[in-house]
């Protein structure tokens, strides 16, 4: 394995962990009572994904850019399949952080709701306090989260199964859009630029259909129409989801490429 494909696989691993971690939020949203102060300091952390993201697409042109030059058509679809598997791991280690990461955010919420400053909610992170903390607050996921959905989802298995393809056509996108790019070399700038034909769909369901349903739950529990456990059942239904989806990605990797060359040679 090279260095470029394991900085591509480093850079995707932190684009979905952090992904991943974004359900956490609305754990520690609804465990503090503020919702809007969580995603204001989760929007801070999403930085390092959009960066990530902002490295991760030239690094993958690149390594298509030589392929094509060298003349190399063995190996690329593996490498893509690779990525996909990175995104997967991700995901099931981001499924893991989430009962410490949202006790860790629920703390720095609550500190900057004291003291108002990002640079004093550094600092106390570093504090023998906030050390303290971070070693004693690591937790496994509960078992009785995973076993009590045999009962009761949370959410509706329309919403679980639009989310798996939307997670599946979100994470397949940009890798689908590049190696249409391997197999139409003269097309391949038209290809690359053409990742929304694949998630942009994936797009719309979360923001349509998705979304809004989490944030009225999100919403309900605060109001106490809901409780927490039955939100925190429908927020591991969803992670499930998505861990799925990015298995599924492994399908539609070679349609989804074959689909963007129609587009790009029709247009």
């Amino acid at each position: 394995m090279d260095t470029q494909l394991i900085i591509i696989c480093a850079l995707t691993f932190v684009i979905h962990v952090i992904a991943t971690l974004a359900y956490a939020v609305r754990i520690a949203g609804v465990r503090t009572r503020r919702i809007a102060v969580s995603f204001a300091l989760f929007g801070i952390i999403a930085l390092v994904s959009r960066t990530a993201n902002s490295f991760q697409g030239p690094f993958l042109a690149k390594r298509v850019e030589e392929d094509l030059a060298h003349h190399v058509q063995a190996g690329m679809l593996g490498d893509f399949r690779l990525f996909l598997l990175a995104a997967t791991l991700a995901t099931v280690v981001g499924a893991f952080l989430i009962p410490t990461f949202q006790r860790y955010f629920s703390r720095a919420v609550i500190h900057f709701q004291a003291h108002r400053s990002i640079p004093r909610l550094a600092l106390h992170a570093f504090s023998r306090g906030g050390i303290a903390y971070i070693r004693g607050g690591a937790r496994l996921p509960a078992r009785e989260n995973v076993t009590q959905l045999t009962s009761d989802a949370g959410v509706s298995w329309k919403v679980i199964t639009l989310n798996v393809f939307a997670m599946s056509l979100w994470t397949v996108g940009v890798f689908a859009s590049l190696y249409a790019g391997f197999l139409k070399p003269e097309l391949r700038v038209t290809c690359a630029n053409l990742s929304s034909v694949i998630n942009g769909f994936a797009t719309i369901v979360l923001t349509v259909v998705i979304d809004p349903q989490i944030s009225v739950m999100t919403d309900d529990v605060i109001e106490g129409r809901v409780t927490e456990n039955r939100f925190r059942r429908a927020i591991t239904t969803l992670i499930g989801a998505r861990v799925v989806g990015t298995l599924l990605a492994q399908l539609m990797l070679v349609p989804a490429a074959f689909l963007i060359v129609r587009v790009a040679e029709a247009i």
